[in-house]
């Protein structure tokens, strides 16, 4: 090996060796500075309003962050205002429609245990009577034990819900305290984004800054990018949903194609959080139609979405329909379901990064290392 390969392979390690040091502190400062850093992405969003109402309007840096913190509020608060209402829409259609399916699941369940349940319990009976007393003893035991374990079960089933529920009402202080910050930062941010612009340029070199800025405004395009694709693919599936209803004369099927449009943003799972249970109580209550007809439905809207979702994320965020494909796997296989997220995410940032030269300039100094100007 020469002096020079074991240079190279000497700057890679330490490369690679420092890509995962800032990881790991990345992710340790993250756990202690995480409302700060949500106010400043809001910030950061906030920033041309809060400009123009500077610059244009002349408004007070103490005005104009407070107005565009309510402005920040408003829009937020509007957009959980139209979920919520959905939400609610759906749930009262459901509340309503519930004793009717209750009332009807009811019999079919009755008509099942009539028909099947009964006769096979009454031939077993029959077979147990026939029985010797030392195998009676031993199907008692079996049932026994078998009874144990799905109580155990349900017990440890029932444990994890309560406990579920008492940790997010423990949780609720916390959150509370943090949007509590959260406000407070996005509000001195935007009163003192002056300040804290020219305090940051004097500390950070120049060339960094450069870097940066150019990562920013990569980052504005690919976010809006992301965002009107996942608007484009719940617009794509709320009309097949509502074509499929349509169809098959679904009441109410303008409205239900838009919740399970919007429960397309819901990752991994989507519109089966809906299609999926209404097709099983569909077949429960002997609709066998409408229940193959809600399961072909879903299988469409899942073979569409799959099809379009990286060529639609490709288009709109600029990268490689093939590496927004492997992302959203490696991302699964790494994270699970909140890795459909992470991964695209990660695949965003890399793509910035070659673009604006920084991959370029970290393989330079692995081959050639600090060039002297």
């Amino acid at each position: 090996m020469t002096k020079a390969q074991a240079s190279t392979i000497g700057r890679a390690v330490i490369v690679v060796g420092s890509i995962i040091i800032l990881f790991l502190l990345a992710a340790y400062l993250f756990k202690l500075t995480y409302p700060f850093i949500i106010a400043a992405i809001i910030a950061w969003g906030l920033s041309p309003l809060l400009k123009y109402l500077k610059i244009k309007l002349r408004f007070p840096s103490t005005l104009a962050s407070f107005v565009a913190l309510l402005v920040g509020i408003s829009l937020l608060g509007g957009i959980i205002t139209g979920i919520t209402f959905l939400m609610i829409y759906g749930f009262r259609q459901f509340g309503e429609q519930l004793p009717r399916w209750i009332e009807q699941g009811a019999e079919q369940l009755q008509q099942i245990f009539n028909e099947t349940i009964l006769p096979v319990w009454t031939e077993m009976t029959g077979f147990f009577d026939n029985l010797t007393a030392a195998q009676q003893e031993t199907m008692h035991q079996g049932i026994t034990q078998l009874g144990n374990q799905i109580g155990n079960i349900l017990g440890n089933v029932g444990q994890a819900i309560a406990d579920g529920v008492g940790n997010i009402f423990t949780a609720i202080p916390t959150v509370l305290l943090v949007i509590i910050f959260v406000l407070l930062a996005i509000y001195f941010m935007g009163k003192d984004a002056g300040a804290i612009k020219v305090g940051l340029q004097r500390r950070i070199p120049a060339f960094v800054q450069a870097k940066f800025v150019m990562f920013m405004q990569q980052v504005r395009v690919r976010v809006f990018g992301f965002i009107r694709a996942q608007l484009i693919l719940m617009f794509i599936t709320s009309v097949i949903v509502l074509v499929g209803l349509l169809v098959l004369g679904t009441e109410n099927a303008l409205m239900l194609a838009i919740i399970i449009g919007v429960a397309e943003i819901l990752p991994y799972l989507g519109t089966g959080t809906i299609l999926i249970p209404w097709a099983v109580y569909s077949f429960i209550t002997g609709e066998i139609f409408m229940g193959i007809a809600l399961s072909i439905l879903y299988i469409v809207v899942v073979i569409v979405r799959q099809s379009i979702e990286p060529k639609v994320l490709s288009v709109s965020m600029n990268v490689n329909a093939l590496s927004v494909l492997f992302s959203l796997f490696i991302g699964l296989q790494l994270f699970g379901i909140i890795g459909l997220f992470i991964g695209p995410a990660l695949l965003v940032v890399i793509t910035i990064l070659n673009d604006i030269g920084v991959i370029k300039d970290i393989e330079d100094f692995i081959y050639t290392g600090f060039k002297e100007e």
